[in-house]
């Protein structure tokens, strides 16, 4: 074990993209195999080989902006699921988008009809709770 820790000295390992990178070559590879579309298992091979790519390299600041970049970009979506998680989770409260700034707003669940005063824009509006 102590070889594979030398020779990924100075370099930049696995990452945000890496992985993503990674579960994309999976997931075409079984549609490609499921299919029988050939061409799909060379796609997904790409993406693997693209992702090998960016653990095995030295570049470390290039790396380092190409993941930033992904995850600007992938940051309303994971935000988005984790948002989803916590209202499915959460049994006594609902959960109410603020209509002037689309603020989430949380609410304790069988008070009726409630004001609610979003704390960004200072709006209030009524619901059902």
């Amino acid at each position: 074990m102590n070889w594979l820790r030398r020779m990924m000295y100075g370099r930049y390992g696995s990452d945000q993209l890496s992985v993503f990178l990674i579960v994309i070559y999976i997931i075409l590879g079984l549609v490609g195999m499921i299919t029988r579309l050939s061409f799909l298992s060379w796609i997904g091979l790409v993406f693997l080989m693209i992702a090998c790519f960016r653990v095995f390299s030295r570049n470390v600041p290039r790396r380092r902006a190409e993941n930033m970049r992904f995850m600007n970009l992938a940051a309303p979506l994971i935000r988005w699921l984790k948002m989803r998680r916590t209202i499915a989770r959460d049994k006594e409260h609902r959960y109410f988008r603020c209509p002037n700034c689309g603020q989430c707003l949380r609410v304790p669940r069988g008070k009726g009809k409630v004001t609610i005063t979003c704390r960004a824009c200072g709006i209030s509006f009524e619901e059902n709770s």
